[in-house]
């Protein structure tokens, strides 16, 4: 894509200290104090535009070809096969550009998108309604949060110990500017009180397992009276039983894994699904299906337009908008792949995880420090600190785990996916072998 430039010259910027009634850039920003200024950025000089581009071309053919490394890295972002078909339906010129649809009389093909996507929404969780996307994952764990202490009237949040650290901090900040606690509470010897709104799980959770307990924690939540979220691996649904038939009221999940790449470069698709009974609490906006005066089908927003939150202390939730994009790449990803196409991914995803636990654990100084059922994540515990594996690892062509030594001692968070070949796995395993030897 080809980005205009825009000129900013000496006199159109002093045209703009005029206009808000300053003399000069340095009295702008009087009220920063000095030592959090920026004395310069010690720029090189200026660049013709050929100059420039064959400089960074320069720089980009210096990069390493990620693609043709095996990686093994996940943590909440997936690398899956993505369909031909996806970009070229998302790279169609009318959705390019699609943002929210609010005048549904030129926006129909971009409504019945996202009510299709809510639609298969449904489907995967087994809930009674979903939204038209949220932001990601960790903001639509949040907001489910924020929901439940509107729902119930309490001010306590607790969150499970296994659930994403990055999802947990999200929480957190949501919670602080509406003045909600947030407990967070290790999954054995589980006790909630009467002033928690919610119990928020994740199932495969952080590190890859699944909780072998879900319907006594959702018993635990619902006998305290509060409202049981549980946050998905959507691709998991293709083998594991959903949500919906084991009592979760909300269902929140990160649909990067459902047709995005890696590297989108902006915040992923959020989903959120939740009980009938919950509609009307619920943030974000639903497209409905509707017939007009002359009986033709049509699509329209039904709930939460931007309008009502303009009255600020009334909105349910800041979202006033919606990843529409990226959801369009997960309906059409859906789509593609059908019931049995994301079982199979699923299948892949745990049979090759297995395999290549099963083969690391048996090698010398290495071991699995959790049992229990997972799905295609795992932890490792390393003869030496994850980083330095990592950094061998990488040395030898490898993209490698994620280090989660701030929980498990030389933990490394290993990530296996359709993807990966047998030959990739054997190879990490080889590669493993040597770096603990030398260690």
């Amino acid at each position: 894509m080809t980005l205009p430039y825009i000129a900013n010259t000496a006199a159109d910027r002093q045209a703009m200290l005029n206009a808000i009634g300053v003399a000069s850039v340095e009295e702008l920003f009087a009220d920063i104090p000095a030592e959090f200024r920026v004395d310069g950025l010690n720029l090189p000089s200026a660049l013709s535009e050929p100059e420039l581009v064959r400089d960074l071309s320069s720089l980009a053919a210096s990069n390493r070809p990620v693609d043709s490394m095996p990686c093994f890295l996940g943590g909440g972002a997936y690398r899956h096969f993505i369909p031909s078909v996806v970009g070229e339906v998302i790279g169609r010129s009318e959705y390019a550009t699609a943002y929210t649809p609010y005048q549904a009389e030129i926006s129909q093909g971009t409504l019945q998108t996202a009510f299709e996507f809510q639609s298969m929404v449904c489907e995967l969780t087994a809930m009674d309604v979903a939204n038209a996307g949220m932001y990601d994952g960790a903001s639509a764990l949040a907001e489910a949060c924020l929901m439940a202490a509107g729902v119930t009237g309490r001010r306590r949040i607790a969150v499970l110990s296994t659930v994403h650290p990055h999802h947990q901090a999200v929480v957190r900040t949501y919670a602080f500017g509406r003045d909600l606690a947030v407990d967070v509470l290790p999954p054995d010897g589980l006790a909630l009180s009467g002033e928690h709104a919610c119990l928020a799980v994740q199932q495969p959770d952080f590190f890859g397992y699944l909780q072998p307990d879900i319907e006594a924690l959702e018993k635990t939540a619902h006998e305290a009276g509060a409202l049981f979220i549980v946050s998905v691996d959507p691709i998991s649904l293709g083998l594991f039983q959903p949500p919906g038939e084991y009592g979760a009221d909300v269902v929140i999940g990160e649909g990067q894994s459902l047709g995005s790449p890696l590297s989108f470069g902006g915040p992923y698709l959020g989903l959120f699904a939740c009980r009938q009974q919950y509609l009307r609490h619920m943030p974000g906006r639903i497209v409905g299906r509707t017939v007009d005066a002359q009986g033709r089908t049509g699509y329209v927003l039904t709930l939460q337009t931007r309008e009502q939150h303009i009255r600020r202390e009334r909105a349910t939730s800041n979202i006033c908008t919606s990843q529409q994009l990226v959801a369009l790449a997960a309906t059409v990803y859906l789509a593609a792949m059908g019931r049995q196409g994301l079982r199979q991914v699923a299948e892949l995803c745990y049979h090759k995880a297995h395999y290549a636990a099963q083969r690391i654990a048996h090698l010398s100084g290495y071991s699995l420090p959790f049992d229990g059922l997972f799905f295609k994540e795992f932890v490792v515990r390393c003869p030496q600190p994850p980083s330095e594996v990592n950094r061998a690892l990488l040395e030898r062509g490898i993209i490698g785990g994620l280090d989660v030594s701030q929980h498990v001692e030389n933990g490394l968070l290993l990530c296996v996916t359709e993807m990966n070949t047998r030959q990739e796995i054997d190879r990490l395993v080889e590669a493993l072998a040597e770096i603990g030897g030398s260690g």
